[in-house]
């Protein structure tokens, strides 16, 4: 081969290796124009959601702090109803206790206050207020509190035998136990 031949394909090899190049470092810019608009997306994105993330956080703190004093709001007023339904029977009380002032009718006070004790118990039994039953019963510590302790032959061991204060029980829980003596052998 001639030298004239050999340094043409040199140049053709030479130039081909050029526009290789070119080529390469076109789609080395195509690529970093593409990844550099990726991570602008991701970036994006990226406080789009930290945006939203202090947004939902936000309205879930004010959502606490309104639940929380609705809350205190509904404690604050819970028994009202039921206060209300006391109420008039004190009325009613201070009406029997002035009566009675006025015409001595010891019978008629006695009345008047069974009739405001009969109009409590409904009032407790409209809220779901009902007594534990002690006496003759077995000794339950859930729903009892012994306080004294007798022996008493015509009782079983464990066994109530006087009851020295009523136990209340409200929609099945005990909200005061029973004070009794306990027959114990």
């Amino acid at each position: 081969m001639s030298k004239k031949k050999k340094v043409e394909e040199e140049k053709v090899e030479e130039v081909a290796a050029e526009e290789k190049i070119e080529e390469v470092q076109e789609e080395i810019t195509e690529d970093e124009e593409t990844l550099e608009d990726k991570m602008a997306k991701i970036e994006a994105d990226l406080e789009d959601w930290k945006s939203a993330y202090a947004r939902k956080n936000a309205e879930f703190q004010n959502f606490t702090k309104r639940k929380q004093n609705e809350l205190e709001e509904f404690r604050k007023y819970a028994s009202e109803k039921v206060i209300l339904k006391v109420l008039e029977a004190v009325d009613n009380l201070e009406r029997g206790v002035a009566a009675s002032v006025e015409t001595k009718d010891f019978d008629a006070l006695v009345k008047g206050v069974e009739m405001t004790l009969t109009q409590m118990h409904g009032i407790m039994n409209a809220e779901g207020v009902e007594p534990i039953e002690a006496v003759g019963k077995e000794y339950d510590p859930h729903v009892h509190q012994a306080v004294m302790t007798e022996n008493c032959e015509t009782m079983d061991n464990d066994h109530i035998t006087m009851e020295l204060q009523k136990g209340y029980k409200m929609k099945g829980k005990v909200i005061r136990p029973s004070m009794v003596k306990v027959c114990k052998k």
